[in-house]
């Protein structure tokens, strides 16, 4: 019987090398040229620097540095500094619970150095002489004495020089620009007393002094901020809160200019972007983003910074606790500095478009609604709230009677047209149609089948979107001139994004200019837009910009046409004419794709004569 010898099984898990685990840690931390710049700029904020300075080339591919007057480092910490899991903060594991610097980032320059080449020059106070140390790909190059100022001066050149994935899925120079102006904001924001200084490309974007909250975001964000901040300080025995938040005529319909700060690290956090939020409620629009800069201190106990890679999640140990300190806070200034919610008595434009609104009163429709049931209800004190059974069926026939009896407006509207233009046979009439607004916002008509709901604002947008889209395509969209051109200072990343849609604004009928640093000024609009809705308009572009993926670059044009059409859908005051109603219905039918919107919601449904059928069985 012949015999049987196993196999040995090899042995399949094995250590990486240092080289791809530090590529793999720098997959971690390194995304961007952004994620260099955060590092960098901490680490020189860690060393004590006063003054500091970011130097880009090429939106941060060719070339990233820092150069600072911190403390320096020797020789030693030097080489140190590029080892992995290196840092001056841990000592044992209690360490990562109490640190209130800017964090524990070991592999920083270990991950930078694996995926860029990178020079160091380092000097420390009243030492003879610093050091040079080169690194690529982890390997150390060189190491050196050499003469350098007091401080550090860290330069990464070629980000993702040796792994080409990643450096070909980096975006345009514009979006990556972006990216560090917001990281060199953030932390421009949390260290007011530091100096800071940004050139890119030879040309100095930023020149900011050492000084207070304040004049750091005037000096960052813009002059308008200057007349619309309001001061938030509250203390208490478990949370200080200190900055500055919008006044409600701040407030943008983009987001960007919302930060939180805990223990001066910078944090994202919608839980405490809501209690910001509902502070501002009856103050601004739904759709609106009020300013804020606020700074939350806490124990560093309360609060695990250290369960996202970026360190820009936290959690907290009692999330309903500083929510409400947060809201309460926000609260507290608005009231202090007399900002308040306040009633508002005007009509909307929609109500005072009402024929009964808009109309003159006649002495026979006065008489009529004071000796109606409602009149004598509301006039009879104590009765608003009662009816009497044995007339209800008479007081339904009166409301009835009233809500049914045409208007002037109406006996001298023409009769409407004979039929729905549409491709379906079953969309049309027999005989004229019968058109019923809805609630202001539908309106009703009979078809052969039943009846069909249409939503007269996503049928204008749909009409709107089909003439500017033709307009586009043709290169002759309208322009209004307006009479007194308006100008925008915008965010720093704002205007890099706005400068990079000018074309295609003018495209549509926007004549807008660069005037002055990250300052615009209308001078047209396209024609239809309602004068003064341009500020909104371009809002509206700078939040789809700031959310665009790369894949979508291409649909830009068609999600500027969408937007374009919202806005100028928005005027529904002719509506209530019938043969406004008739032609809208024409025109919607008339479009290439008359039952979406651009943006895939629905325009109109049928209700089919069996289904009413059934509702009333």
């Amino acid at each position: 019987m012949p015999k049987h010898y196993s196999v040995p099984v090899p042995d399949v898990i094995h250590l990486l090398s240092d080289h791809i685990a530090n590529q793999i840690a720098a997959g971690e931390v390194i995304q961007r040229p952004a994620s260099a710049v955060k590092e960098m700029l901490e680490n020189a904020v860690d060393a004590g620097a006063t003054d500091i300075q970011l130097i880009i080339k090429d939106a941060g591919k060719e070339l990233i540095q820092v150069v600072d007057n911190g403390c320096g480092m020797s020789p030693t910490d030097a080489r140190m500094s590029f080892e992995r899991h290196a840092t001056s903060k841990i000592r044992d594991i209690n360490d990562l619970f109490s640190i209130r610097t800017m964090g524990f980032r070991g592999e920083a320059l270990a991950s930078i150095a694996a995926v860029a080449q990178v020079e160091l020059k380092t000097m420390k106070k009243d030492a003879d002489v610093g050091s040079r140390i080169v690194v690529e790909g982890t390997e150390i190059k060189l190491q050196e004495a050499c003469a350098t100022p007091q401080g550090t001066s860290l330069s990464v050149k070629n980000l993702f020089f040796n792994v080409p994935a990643r450096r070909h899925f980096l975006k345009s120079n514009t979006t990556e620009f972006r990216h560090i102006i917001d990281e060199f904001t953030r932390v421009a924001l949390a260290y007011p007393g530091i100096a800071f200084r940004l050139f890119h490309n030879g040309t100095e974007q930023f020149h900011l002094t050492a000084g207070n909250l304040k004049t750091r975001v005037v000096e960052l964000l813009g002059n308008s901020y200057n007349k619309n901040l309001v001061p938030v300080e509250e203390q208490t025995e478990f949370l200080n809160i200190s900055g500055f938040i919008g006044k409600p005529e701040a407030a943008t319909r983009t987001r960007g200019n919302q930060f939180f700060f805990i223990n001066n690290r910078y944090i994202k956090s919608p839980y405490l972007h809501h209690a910001v939020t509902n502070a501002y409620e009856g103050l601004i629009e739904k759709d609106s983003f009020p300013f804020y800069v606020l700074f939350l201190e806490v124990d560093p106990a309360r609060v695990d910074v250290n369960v996202h890679p970026t360190k820009q999640e936290v959690k907290f140990e009692d999330d309903r606790m500083m929510y409400a300190y947060l809201n309460a806070a926000v609260k507290h200034a608005l009231a202090r500095y007399n900002i308040a919610p306040s009633l508002d008595f005007s009509l909307s434009p929609e109500i005072q478009q009402l024929p009964s609104v808009q109309l003159p009163t006649t002495q026979e429709s006065t008489t009529r609604a004071q000796s109606g049931y409602l009149g004598n209800t509301f006039a009879n004190k104590g009765q608003a709230h009662f009816v009497e059974k044995n007339d209800a069926l008479k007081q339904w026939k009166e409301l009835y009677e009233i809500a049914t009896s045409p208007t002037t407006e109406q006996q001298q509207a023409p009769s409407p047209a004979p039929s729905l233009h549409g491709n379906d046979s079953e969309q049309k009439t027999d005989g004229a149609n019968n058109i019923l607004l809805v609630q202001g916002s539908l309106l009703a008509t009979t078809v052969k089948s039943g009846i069909m709901m249409i939503h007269i604002r996503r049928a204008q947008e749909r009409i709107w979107y089909e003439r500017l889209l033709q307009q586009w395509n043709q290169g002759e969209a309208p322009s209004q001139q307006v009479l007194f051109p308006a100008s925008y200072e915008l965010p720093p990343q704002d205007a890099i994004l706005l400068s990079e849609v000018l074309d295609d604004l003018a495209r549509i009928g926007f004549d807008i200019s660069p005037f002055g640093k990250n300052t615009f000024v209308v001078q047209g609009i396209p024609s239809g837009l309602p004068p003064g809705d341009e500020k909104n308009v371009l809002d509206d572009v700078l939040e789809q910009l700031k959310h665009e993926s790369a894949d979508v670059t291409a649909q830009r044009s068609e999600k500027l046409l969408a937007n374009m059409a919202k806005r100028l859908s928005r005027n529904v005051s002719a509506i209530y004419l019938k043969e406004n109603q008739q032609a809208l219905i024409d025109e919607l039918f008339a479009c290439s794709q008359p039952e979406y919107t651009a943006d895939g919601k629905k325009i109109f449904t049928l209700l089919r004569k069996d289904e009413l059928d059934r509702m009333l069985d």
